[in-house]
């Protein structure tokens, strides 16, 4: 698993570089534009982004051939890009400039982001999978560990410093994996010869389609709960803000924790039945909150959705690779980030318009119900199948 360890490192500065960009952007935003739901729709540039390039993006990469190979070309363009952009948004001299900075590094983001993510299916047998993504989820989250804790310190020494450190780990990063991973050596199947462009009619099987389903419903419920949760400990719970917030810290320590023993869990006992066991422990969660009546009750609660949040989320991305042959890996990282991005633009609005009309307490019900629709379309894709192309 070392080259799943030093993979990772690619996976720590796309972590690393969103929750800084979402921690602290907002912030340079807030002193051209008034309106915070404009502002919120500034923020969500990316997600819109990811529905139209990523998909494109991770289909190209599996048709791409060169010395470098198939996924590394688009992260020696996209990293020293990003890189560049990342350091510039600190630097702007007006809303034009920022937004055009902020546009360029979400660009520069999109050409690497699927490509690297497929090189872990790329190098990891089918077997290993689920322990790969949750060593790189591990990763990815102790780069957003770093991003509120270290890069809060840097910022409030001057606001450019986290900008110029993630610039820096981007490029060290890039190193890493280009010096480490050679695709022609370390990719379990690959080819000189480019293959034919995939057909999406013969990739989106019926087992896809049920797991892409469940992946959109269940997105929807975290993120949604994500978006809205400090909101809805103000107005239901009473808690300060810094409270509200704290608390769902909780949830997201328990899923960086358990990233790694899900991956194992998954490898032991199978992707979808840690997949299941997560859904519904995660409606049981979001269920008893509705009736929490203390801070410690309500922490306890989130610490434990977050573990079954990583049993779900750790083993999907493995699962939904699992459902197709290996020339489309790339196709289907896109894929998987098209209905979760797709998740987070759509969710946060649809909820809080159930909030507008019936009150905060609506928040868990309608997230347990859409994870009800999560475990329906999971509980629908077909192990025979999944496996037998996943080989």
């Amino acid at each position: 698993m070392k080259k799943t360890w030093l993979l990772g490192f690619g996976f720590f500065s796309i972590s690393l570089g969103w929750s800084l960009y979402n921690g602290f952007v907002p912030f340079f935003l807030d002193n051209f534009i008034t309106s915070t739901a404009l502002i919120g729709f500034l923020m969500t540039i990316d997600n819109y982004i990811a529905l139209f390039l990523q998909p494109y993006i991770g289909q190209l990469s599996d048709r791409t051939r060169t010395r470098f190979g198939r996924r590394m070309p688009y992260l020696l363009v996209g990293v020293p890009l990003a890189a560049l952009f990342y350091t510039l948004i600190p630097f702007h001299t007006g809303l034009i400039s920022l937004l055009i900075f902020m546009l360029c590094m979400n660009l520069s983001m999109a050409i690497f982001r699927s490509p690297t993510i497929a090189l872990m299916p790329d190098i990891t047998p089918e077997q290993e999978r689920t322990k790969a993504n949750g060593i790189i989820n591990f990763m990815g989250g102790c780069g957003a560990i770093l991003a509120f804790s270290i890069g809060s310190f840097l910022f409030s020494i001057d606001e450019t410093l986290p900008f110029l450190a993630v610039s820096v780990v981007f490029l060290i990063t890039l190193w890493i994996v280009f010096k480490h991973i050679k695709e022609q050596r370390d990719a379990l199947s690959y080819a000189e010869t480019v293959i034919p462009k995939i057909n999406y009619k013969e990739e989106l099987n019926a087992s896809t389609i049920y797991l892409l389903a469940a992946i959109f419903f269940w997105f929807i419920a975290i993120q949604g709960m994500e978006a809205l949760f400090t909101l809805y400990g103000v107005n239901e719970l009473g808690l300060s803000r810094s409270a509200s917030a704290f608390s769902l810290t909780f949830f997201s320590l328990s899923f960086v924790i358990s990233a790694i023993p899900s991956g194992l869990l998954g490898a032991k006992i199978g992707k979808k039945k840690v997949i299941v066991i997560g859904v519904i422990g995660l409606i049981v969660s979001f269920l008893l909150l509705n009736w929490v009546d203390s801070v410690i009750l309500l922490r306890a609660i989130l610490f434990l959705g977050g573990i079954f949040w990583a049993f779900v989320n750790i083993n999907a991305y493995p699962y939904i690779v699992s459902t197709g042959s290996e020339k489309s890996f790339g196709t289907r990282t896109g894929l998987y980030y098209l209905v979760s991005s797709l998740a987070a633009i759509t969710s946060p609005p649809a909820l809080g318009y159930l909030i507008d009309l019936f009150g905060f307490s609506v928040l868990f019900i309608a997230a347990a119900g859409s994870l009800v629709l999560a475990l329906f379309f999971i509980t629908r894709v077909k192990e025979e199948e999944s496996a037998g192309l996943g080989s």
